[in-house]
């Protein structure tokens, strides 16, 4: 059974070395890609690229966070200021 990863630089690093691996086996991006079952263009940015979204994903969870926590209490100014408060800190 292969391991759950949560961590999006983990599942970065499982496709590139994947990816990587079969590129050393003379498959094509195309084949890769129908192997891994995602699309070629991320296959080859993967590849070509060493950084990835994770912080703004990381932004993005805070803030739905948060919304959760204030949900149907507060007003959207309040909601504004105690994520401009948070990313302050």
């Amino acid at each position: 059974m292969r391991k759950k990863t949560t961590n999006k630089r983990e599942q970065k690093n499982l496709v590139t070395n994947k990816a990587k691996k079969l590129n050393k086996e003379k498959y094509s991006l195309t084949k890769i890609s129908e192997i891994l079952g995602i699309d070629r263009r991320t296959v080859k940015n993967s590849i070509k690229y060493e950084y990835d979204n994770g912080l703004a994903e990381g932004s993005i969870n805070k803030l739905k966070v948060i919304k959760r926590i204030m949900y149907g209490r507060n007003s959207f100014e309040m909601l504004k200021n105690k994520v401009l408060y948070i990313e302050s800190i």
